[in-house]
């Protein structure tokens, strides 16, 4: 790797990094040479995060104590001569791999689409020629020049400036963008290295060439990169709910099995036909459907999420936004438009009223109710005049929409500008550039005039009189104009203060600083909330989601933003700052955090701490974020979520989800979502459990009573693969309740099944048991062993038929209304009675899986176990409701 003898070029002459890289600051590299040093150093670009390959995503399918038992069994039955029956659930265990995998490639493909469009172009000067390249292909001694609203593709050592600013936000937090100076430094940290440009950050203003020291990993942005990596990540509420349920059933399932199998052999019982006995209750109690069906309800979940301007790169990420208690978002282009907008002009001691919203020229100026025309305002025209001549950005218009180019602040300026006719000044020859430090801008005028705009303390210390609506002067009230600032800032705007002076035409640059100037006005301006994100935060207080507002602005305007969005709700809005913050203890920030619901002026350490104090209190914690110094509390968070317009690629390696429009409208459409999915899998579970419980106690008790085995191994692959499958997939489908937004969240403590569930799942199981029991040993007494074992596959399959019903909603009866609703209900019944013929009549199904032909009255016999079965559970949920009083349509509680 080519690189300078210093880990540290910005404290060496530009000219002597060139020299060592072999570069040319005027000239850049050859083509030739470039093109040599990519093919021996790769591609500038970050370390691609360890995928997994193909192979072993597909061996990880086969990852779950369930399937372990099944491969047991299945093995199990081969050494015993039952072939068919260990082809059976070996095809089982495959299908579900098949789909698993099938949908983990999808989620691949999904992200890899995202980054494709992610990816960026950058100048190069080669051969003295400026190329345009991809930003991959830049290499260590490239000449790169970067201007306003470019990104900047690598670490450059700058070797020439004018007027750049960048935007470093994304890597050191700063929000404002940091003039440039290629003038070498002492030792300094990161966010004060003004000779150099980082790989990530954006250009405001200006423009400037660097020469390239460092490209993909080993840039300041592939050093954090690495570090996030190495941060271990959050199991979600799912799959720890899924992992706990999966280890108790794996063990009930095993210790079932082993006991039929000993009690069965101390009977007398043969070994062989015992063994055959376990392996049957195995498979019969492990619910086979289970992993397929929360893949797919999960995948078409996910499906949903793209339509609604979200891609998921982890399947449970979808359930865990479900069961957010708390979502930490940022301010700016998640709550607000990102679009910065001039509403008020302070000038000759009236305020006026600018209209129209983002950079669009498209709008008036009002005064008293009626227009303002800057010709009749002259001091009005002046302020804005000196917002447009100090000013490095631009406006442009692509397709039907205008956008900045440059510092949105200062494309703000132009935009305010425009709306009263102005869009030329005279020609400008110097310039002062702004800094943190100087706190103001100032430029100087081919005409001698003197333009300055900077911060209000600043400026009123520079001007000695403000001008009048005649052309004259008058001194200037220190205290009127400074309340006048704080009464605009109170109200969520950013002011800038403007001034002028006048020197002599001809002038060609500043000696020093400005002359003495003439205050002009104040344009006080703001980045309008998002109205879709006001209804979404309002959506997520009924539900019980708490919202927090993180950001770096000041106190005054994220308290402005947060009140006009709703963020406190009718109670006043309680804002902490990132002072409040360092201030508050580890054991008293929890309480704290809870409290507030904005917090201000926050670093990047202490967002994670933010997520680590919420977190110690129980709270399923949702986070956004865009830059590189999120990207640990993304991975912190029970979900993180990336911007997908803004993001940075660390905070999109990061996050769980990626918003591709980048707002908060779509986290909200998200919760909706995960609480589909996850109320969708409750009632698959509660509605396929009862079957393996079922089929399990049946063969339990032929076992303990020395009879025949009710039903073969395979007979129970086949329920498994017909009626579970068929009929389980329905309720990934099954639509949303209308009041869904209108719960509580659920308690992130609570088990996947509770006991009321537990006790409908037990209800229907001794149902099933009782009914296929006697129907086999009455059917085994007037017809032959295959027929009764076919009346107990066809009792376990309408019964599940009828049960599907009951739980397409588990605390309430919605029979036709649910089919209405949900078309794939029919579907699935018609298809489990068209399946079920065929098991019971086609000779090839009587010669695999051991069914005989039914007569009428049997088959009126099993219906009537399964209608049985209907009309008590809904006796059994009317009981519950009593119990639990009346269930409210509009605030229904968290059912259990």
């Amino acid at each position: 790797m080519i690189a300078p003898r210093s880990d540290a070029p910005y404290r060496r002459a530009a000219a002597e990094i060139v020299e060592e890289l072999g570069g040319d600051a005027e000239r850049g590299l050859g083509d030739a040479q470039a093109a040599d040093r990519l093919a021996r150093l790769g591609p500038n670009e970050l370390p691609a995060a360890r995928r997994r390959g193909p192979l072993l995503r597909f061996l990880l399918q086969f990852h779950n104590p369930l399937i372990y038992v099944l491969l047991v069994s299945a093995l199990v039955t081969a050494l015993l001569g039952e072939h068919v029956d260990a082809v059976v659930i070996l095809g089982v265990v495959l299908a579900n791999a098949v789909v698993g995998f099938a949908q983990e490639s999808r989620a691949e493909q999904a992200l890899a689409a995202l980054a494709a469009m992610a990816r960026t172009s950058a100048t190069v000067v080669r051969d003295g020629r400026r190329l345009r390249v991809p930003s991959a292909d830049i290499v260590v001694g490239d000449l790169v020049v970067v201007e306003a609203g470019d990104k900047v593709p690598a670490d450059l050592r700058l070797v020439a400036v004018s007027e750049l600013r960048v935007d470093e936000s994304a890597l050191t937090g700063e929000s404002a963008p940091v003039a440039k100076d290629p003038a070498p430094l002492e030792e300094v940290g990161l966010a004060d290295r003004r000779n150099m440009a980082y790989s990530g950050t954006f250009a405001t203003a200006g423009q400037g060439s660097g020469i390239v020291v460092a490209v993909g990993g080993r840039t300041e942005l592939g050093l954090i990169h690495r570090l996030v990596g190495r941060t271990a990540g959050v199991q979600t509420p799912l799959t720890r709910k899924i992992a706990r349920f999966g280890r108790v059933v794996t063990v009930a399932i095993l210790a079932l099995a082993a006991l039929t199998f000993l009690i069965g052999v101390l009977r007398g019982r043969p070994v062989a036909e015992m063994l055959t006995a376990a392996v049957a209750l195995a498979v019969g109690a492990i619910p086979e459907g289970l992993p397929a069906v929360v893949t797919v309800t999960l995948a078409l979940g996910v499906a949903r999420m793209v339509r609604r301007h979200s891609i998921v790169r982890r399947l449970p990420a979808v359930e865990t936004l479900g069961s957010t208690t708390v979502i930490c978002t940022d301010k700016t282009g998640t709550l607000t438009h990102n679009e910065m907008t001039v509403t008020q002009v302070a000038a000759d001691g009236r305020v006026y009223e600018v209209t129209g919203t983002g950079y669009a020229p498209e709008g008036s100026i009002a005064h008293a109710g009626g227009p303002a025309r800057p010709g009749d305002h002259p001091v009005l025209h002046a302020c804005l005049t000196a917002g447009l001549a100090c000013n490095d950005a631009q406006i442009v218009r692509e397709g039907d929409r205008w956008g900045p180019v440059g510092d949105p602040t200062e494309a703000a300026l132009v935009a305010s500008a425009a709306k009263a006719g102005i869009d030329t000044v005279p020609e400008r020859v110097d310039t002062i550039t702004f800094t943190s430090e100087r706190q103001y801008m100032a430029t100087l005028h081919a005409d001698g005039t003197v333009y300055v705009k900077g911060s209000m303390e600043r400026v009123l210390r520079m001007c000695g009189d403000r001008l009048t609506g005649d052309g004259g002067r008058e001194p200037i009230d220190h205290g009127e104009l400074t309340a006048l600032a704080e009464g605009l800032a109170e109200q969520g705007l950013r002011v800038l203060a403007f001034a002028r002076a006048e020197l002599d035409p001809g002038t060609a640059r500043f000696d020093a600083e400005p002359p003495a100037l003439t205050f002009l006005g104040l344009q006080a301006m703001h980045d309008p909330p998002r109205q879709a994100a006001a209804d979404a935060v309002r959506a997520c207080r009924t539900a019980g989601i708490q919202v927090k507002m993180i950001t770096g602005d000041h106190a005054a305007t994220a308290r402005a933003i947060g009140e006009r969005i709703g963020l406190g709700g009718p109670e006043p809005l309680r804002v902490m700052t990132g002072a409040e913050l360092a201030a508050t203890g580890d054991e008293e920030l929890p309480a704290a955090a809870e409290r507030a619901e904005v917090f201000a002026r926050v670093s990047p350490e202490q967002k994670l701490r933010l997520v680590k104090a919420l977190q110690s209190r129980s709270h399923v914690v949702a986070m956004t974020g865009d830059g590189v110094n999120d990207a640990p509390a993304l991975k912190q968070a029970d979900i993180g979520v990336a911007m997908g317009r803004s993001g940075t690629e660390v905070a999109k390696e990061a996050a769980d989800m990626i918003l591709t429009d980048d707002d908060f409208a779509s986290i909200e459409a998200a919760v909706e979502e995960g609480r589909g999915v996850f109320d969708n899998l409750v009632k698959f579970i509660v509605w396929a459990l009862p079957a393996n419980v079922g089929l399990g106690l049946l063969l339990m008790a032929a076992v303990v009573t020395g009879g025949q085995l009710p039903i073969l191994p395979v007979q129970v692959l086949w329920l498994n693969m017909t009626a579970v499958l068929i009929l389980g997939l329905p309720f990934a489908v099954e639509p949303r309740d209308p009041d869904i937004m209108r719960r509580p969240p659920r308690d992130p403590s609570l088990p996947l099944i509770t006991r009321m569930r537990a006790a409908q799942i037990l209800l229907v199981s001794a149902i099933l048991l009782a009914g296929a029991y006697g129907l086999f040993h009455y059917e085994h007494g007037v017809a032959s062993e295959a027929v009764a074992r076919t009346v107990v596959v066809n009792v376990f399959a309408l019964t599940l038929m009828t049960y599907m019903f009951n739980c397409l909603s588990l605390d309430r009866p919605i029979l036709l209304r649910g089919v209405r609703r949900n078309p794939w209900v029919a579907v699935g019944a018609v298809a489990l009675i068209g399946v079920q013929l065929c098991y019971t009549y086609a000779p090839v199904m009587h010669e695999v899986f051991g069914s005989a032909p039914l007569g009428g009255t049997a088959w009126l016999r099993a219906i009537a176990v399964a209608l049985i079965s209907y009309v008590l559970v809904e006796l059994f949920k009317a009981a519950y409701r009593d119990s639990t009083g009346a269930v409210s349509r509009t605030r229904r509680p968290t059912l259990p």
